[in-house]
Parts: C-alpha cells; sequence; structure tokens
C-alpha cells in the first residue's frame, strides 16, 4: 500500500494547520493510501550546524525526529509539509526540521519521484512566500511537485476559522486527491518502465574563479 507521511510545523496540535492536514487524511484514506501523521511544530528541533557528520554516519549527528523522520520518509511515496506563516515565511521549527531532514538524508534516502506537497495557513498574509520556501526542498531533491486549483493554503486565526475557509478546505481534497493519482502513476510506471535516468558527474564550483 502506498504512504504518505505528513509533517505538521505548527506548535498547536489542533490548530490551523492540523485542521487542513485531516482534511487531506480524509481523501488519502479514501484513496487507499497510508497515512502518517508527525508533530514537528511542538518539539525542540535545533537548526543544522554544517558539521558534516552526517556524511559519515549516514544520519544526522543529533538524535530527534529527524532521524526517525528520514527512515519513514525512506519507505513512503509523498511527503506533506505544513506550516503556519510567522513573518511571511514558514515557522523556525519545521525549517531547521526540514533543513536537517533533507540534508543529512541526501546520500541515504532517495527521493526520486516520491511525490512533495506543502500546505500554509495563515490569518492573512505570507501565504505565498511560505509556500515558495517549503516547496525548495522538494525541487532540489527531484520531487515532484503537486498542485491543487490554487496554493495550498488555509485562512484563519483558529480551527474553526477554518471551518469557514470552504474554499481552502476544497483545495487540501483537491490537492490530496492530485497527489494520489500522481503517487499511483508513479508506481505504474516505475512497474514497467523505471525511473528517469539520473545523472550526478557534473558539479559546478566555479573553483577557479572563471
Amino acid at each position: 500500500m502506498a504512504k504518505v507521511l505528513l509533517l505538521n510545523g505548527s506548535p498547536h496540535v489542533n490548530g490551523c494547520t492540523a485542521r487542513a492536514l485531516e482534511e487531506m487524511i480524509r481523501v488519502f484514506e479514501q484513496e487507499g493510501i497510508e497515512t502518517e501523521l508527525i508533530q514537528v511544530g511542538s518539539r525542540n528541533i535545533r537548526g543544522c550546524i554544517s558539521c558534516n557528520k552526517c556524511s559519515e554516519l549516514g544520519k544526522c549527528v543529533f538524535v530527534d525526529a529527524v532521524n526517525e523522520t528520514a527512515a519513514k520518509l525512506a519507505e513512503a511515496d509523498g511527503l506533506v509539509v505544513g506550516s503556519p506563516v510567522y513573518y511571511g515565511s514558514p515557522n523556525g521549527t519545521i525549517i531547521s526540521f526540514m533543513d536537517r531532514l533533507f540534508y543529512s538524508s541526501a546520500g541515504t534516502v532517495p527521493k526520486q519521484m516520491k511525490v512533495g506537497a506543502a500546505v500554509v495557513s495563515c490569518r492573512r498574509g505570507g501565504n505565498t512566500a511560505s509556500f515558495d520556501v517549503l516547496n525548495k526542498y522538494f525541487t532540489i531533491s527531484e520531487m515532484p511537485v503537486a498542485a491543487a486549483n490554487y496554493w495550498n493554503q488555509v485562512h484563519g486565526f483558529t480551527a474553526e476559522d477554518v471551518e469557514k475557509d470552504l474554499e481552502g478546505l476544497q483545495m487540501m481534497r483537491n490537492l490530496a486527491r492530485n497527489m494520489s493519482f500522481m503517487i499511483r502513476s508513479f508506481a505504474e510506471m516505475k512497474e514497467k518502465e523505471g525511473y528517469p535516468a539520473n545523472e550526478h558527474a557534473s558539479f559546478t564550483s566555479f573553483a577557479d574563479g572563471k
């Protein structure tokens, strides 16, 4: 059975972001896709310190939810990252988490063709900027990005407010359906033809200054 991991970057377990992800989970279950929700925002997650020990250990040097999630991501077919908007950006905890998750697992967890989706919640503004930040983790990792019929966002100050955002909840359902379709389609093509060829020989750093 296909599986999707969902990360809640909000410190509020039952807040706006959680409500958006909950709407997606309902659809995934209808589509026959297994889900696991990981509460990130209420944990103490430090940022990457660029020690590069992960290149030796095959995992982050700090033992916390990052390494636990990396192991789960290896087995998953898709990843949804949800975050509230703090000062026009995803909150600091989810950024620290994603920096370490993607960097430390770069050599150990293949991400090619795993489907990614970002979801943001805000009271009013900063949503598209936050959405852009989260999508960059996918596009640097060969992860196709799932889309809905508008930017993947819900509005409100509380989960009860989000209930009134009928368009936002509609987007979450459409996003989950599109993501489910992509996961099934990629699995079928992998079975028939395998994944696209992947080149890594060239690494341009302009070390000579030219």
